[in-house]
């Protein structure tokens, strides 16, 4: 049985027993919309959490891809196409590129060569059907730090971007060149540490994580789901992110109702506005 991953000219496949079972994508068959992908063992083991930005325009393909890469341990978040990748990451840190070459609109090549300008150390891993020498020697001179072609064995990406991982230090998120001023308080967005005269406040660790998402961004509105996904969250992320906001206001705020820091941009999202 073939266990490679193809794109969007031929099946996809998953192989059996802990691995894959068959995907059958056939015309007209009543298993077409059928996934199912087999739980990997040992998720412990694998690379601690790392946050990985898959991009496909390939439906099919980009959800099998971000449900194997999450049973293997990683956190996960897609994109179907360069100009929804850039949106994802004007607010997130990923510590690595899944991407997809022949792409509508902006292609991968392009848009490995912009990042290459814009976050030099972030790896790309280029995904493609073309394999010709000439085609590789493209993707590396754009910027890519692997290349895979499709159709690919799905064990062979999860090694390759571990092997990638482990040559590049996790990414960080930049952080404000000092504490941010909230009235009389203080956060510091390295520790998670609120601060007022009368000594630390205590955050629980939501509280800290999404106060420090906001506070490497100030006076950026940053999307609701845009700040679930960043943070690692479920499908209920939303609502999440909805009700730390409402915690955070009671500790940062004089009055939670007319926030003065942290304000809610209706249909956008929320933004934070330090300030003395």
């Amino acid at each position: 049985m073939d266990s490679r991953f193809r794109g969007n000219d031929g099946p996809v496949y998953e192989s059996a027993s802990r691995r894959f079972r068959e995907l059958v994508w056939e015309a007209g068959s009543p298993v077409a919309n059928m996934l199912y992908v087999a739980g990997m063992a040992n998720a412990s083991a694998m690379m601690d959490d790392a946050h990985i930005l898959v991009v496909d325009d390939d439906s099919r393909l980009r959800s099998l891809l971000s449900r194997f890469l999450g049973e293997n341990g990683f956190r996960v978040t897609a994109a179907e196409n360069a100009a929804e990748a850039r949106d994802r990451l004007r607010f997130m840190h990923p510590d690595l590129l899944v991407l997809d070459v022949m792409m509508p609109g902006e292609s991968g090549l392009t848009l490995t060569e912009s990042l290459r300008r814009e976050r030099a150390a972030l790896p790309v891993l280029l995904l493609t059907a073309r394999g010709a020498p000439e085609d590789r020697i493209a993707g590396f001179e754009a910027g890519a730090d692997d290349y895979l072609q499709k159709p690919f064995e799905p064990r062979e990406l999860v090694l390759r971007i571990r092997a990638m991982l482990r040559r590049v230090p996790p990414a960080a998120v930049p952080a404000p060149a000092g504490p941010t001023q909230l009235g009389a308080a203080s956060f510091d967005a390295e520790r998670g540490e609120l601060r007022t005269a009368e000594g630390v406040v205590h955050l629980t660790g939501g509280e800290a994580a999404l106060l420090s998402a906001l506070a490497r961004r100030p006076n950026e509105v940053l999307s609701r789901e845009g700040l679930a996904e960043l943070l690692g969250m479920d499908e209920a992320g939303e609502r999440a992110i909805d009700v730390q906001v409402t915690r955070l206001r009671r500790k940062i705020e004089a009055d939670p109702r007319e926030p003065r820091f942290l304000h809610t941009v209706r249909g956008r999202g929320y933004v934070l506005k330090p300030g003395s």
